[in-house]
């Protein structure tokens, strides 16, 4: 099996870190930009035309092209809107996968307190409006799919073991190729989950869209790159 996480594209909150180097004004779930728009539709592209080339060996480089089989989604809306522009590229199913959602969850800095106040996040009737073609999950009502607290970073961790378990009870010791867009933050400690890396003082960094490639092998898991945005124009990398 062959992971791709893909992170979504610049958000509203993105751009105003940014512009502003602050979250003052954030949004609890924020949009895609203009310009996280343009990079969802290339990032869809690349993976649908890339290939043509009969590769020497292992194709590390994804000459051959993708050959994605599933795509996946945070439940977080600038995640959807990029997987949309994926799933439909590649004519493929989009499904929510909540799990893959960016630590804290759904939230907003309480103006009087400082305090970050959990959100109830979008409804399935909310999802079904905006995103039509996405797969939600069974359980998801009209109470929200987040309504819950803030989620703390040690709370994280249990969450990436569980992802990854739930990963390979879907897709270990297949041949497919699985696309799950999702977030910076979850990618980090997904890392850390995946290859055992202890230390708390490192930093993954990861482009808006940027693509890293996972592929795992019995006895072995393969980070074969990272952080690709060659796909991208200088002026949309973010």
């Amino acid at each position: 099996m062959q992971l791709y996480f893909i992170r979504h594209g610049q958000s509203a909150n993105n751009l105003l870190w940014d512009e502003t180097g602050a979250s003052l004004g954030r949004s609890h779930d924020p949009e895609l930009t203009q310009a996280g728009k343009q990079q969802a539709e290339l990032v869809a592209r690349f993976l649908k035309t890339a290939g043509g080339v009969t590769p020497k060996n292992h194709d590390g480089q994804n000459v051959a092209g993708f050959g994605i089989t599933h795509v996946y989604t945070s439940l977080m809306v600038r995640a959807v809107g990029t997987g949309v522009a994926i799933a439909r590229a590649l004519e493929l199913p989009l499904i929510a996968w909540a799990d893959a959602h960016e630590g804290g969850g759904i939230y907003l800095d309480d103006e009087a307190t400082g305090a970050k106040r959990g959100l109830p996040g979008n409804t399935r009737a909310d999802l079904a409006r905006q995103f039509p073609e996405l797969l939600v999950p069974e359980w998801l009502g009209e109470a929200g799919w987040w309504n819950r607290p803030y989620e703390n970073y040690e709370e994280v961790f249990p969450r990436a073991e569980r992802f990854y378990g739930d990963l390979i009870m879907r897709h270990g010791g297949t041949e497919d190729r699985v696309v799950v867009v999702s977030h910076g933050g979850f990618y980090n400690v997904l890392l850390r989950t995946l290859f055992k890396i202890g230390r708390d003082d490192a930093w993954f960094g990861l482009n808006n869209t940027a693509i890293t490639r996972i592929d795992f092998r019995p006895n072995e898991t393969n980070w074969v790159y990272a952080n690709r945005v060659d796909f991208l124009p200088r002026e949309l990398i973010t």
